[in-house]
């Protein structure tokens, strides 16, 4: 589904996509997904596949969706999120979103949009470029914390894509990005969903459209 990942970037901070070797099968895993979603199959992309490891198979799609993010986000940033449109990260007027780390920040800040996603993006790609959380080859094994970390990071991403159809979709609609866009969060919603990643008190600010992708998939 290599179309995932082309979209032109108009402004702001450029992000390379990220092409982490996790565990044995991580490029052949990739490849996996991407021929399944490419079929229409977003059920069937979500799967884990025969005889795999649970584990590997929920990084690389961490992996994955965080690439689909952030090539989203690189199209708006700069242009329709700054600081004047979005001063607080929100995902309507019921839920604002404030930013820590847990190191950097260890109190809740708030932030406009834009600082609350690059300073996401930047600890994501920290968590992934780490190989005692992300292992590469052989002989790597995931830690006892990999669950937990992940779920943090998918929540997050969820957060994002909540500010986007919140703040964003006439933008989305006059790019001609809303096929592209709601099947990117379909596949989200799906994955986290089949493997139970985010609580869902966590997918409240969307919940209608959730309720409805998990229902149309059934």
């Amino acid at each position: 589904m290599a179309s995932f990942f082309n979209f032109s970037r108009r402004a702001g901070t450029v992000r390379s996509v990220k092409n982490v070797a996790v565990g044995t099968k991580g490029p052949t895993l990739r490849k996996h997904i991407e021929q399944t979603l490419g079929s229409g199959t977003v059920e069937q992309a979500v799967k884990l596949p025969q005889g795999e490891d649970p584990n590997e198979w929920i990084a690389v799609n961490t992996v994955f969706f965080y690439n689909a993010i952030s090539v989203l986000y690189n199209v708006i940033d700069g242009t329709l999120c700054d600081e004047e449109h979005c001063p607080i990260m929100s995902a309507g007027p019921q839920f604002e979103y404030l930013w820590a780390d847990g190191i950097k920040v260890k109190t809740p800040i708030k932030l406009s949009a834009s600082k609350y996603v690059n300073a996401l993006f930047d600890w994501i790609e920290e968590q992934l470029d780490d190989p005692s959380l992300f292992p590469r080859g052989l002989g790597g094994s995931f830690p006892k914390d990999f669950l937990p970390v992940v779920k943090n990071i998918l929540k997050r991403i969820f957060r994002v894509y909540a500010h986007i159809y919140h703040s964003h979709f006439k933008q989305i609609l006059g790019l001609g990005m809303e096929t592209h866009v709601n099947t990117c969060f379909r596949h989200f919603i799906l994955f986290v969903k089949e493997f139970s990643l985010v609580d869902e008190k966590e997918l409240m600010p969307m919940q209608e459209l959730v309720s409805r992708i998990v229902s149309h998939s059934q």
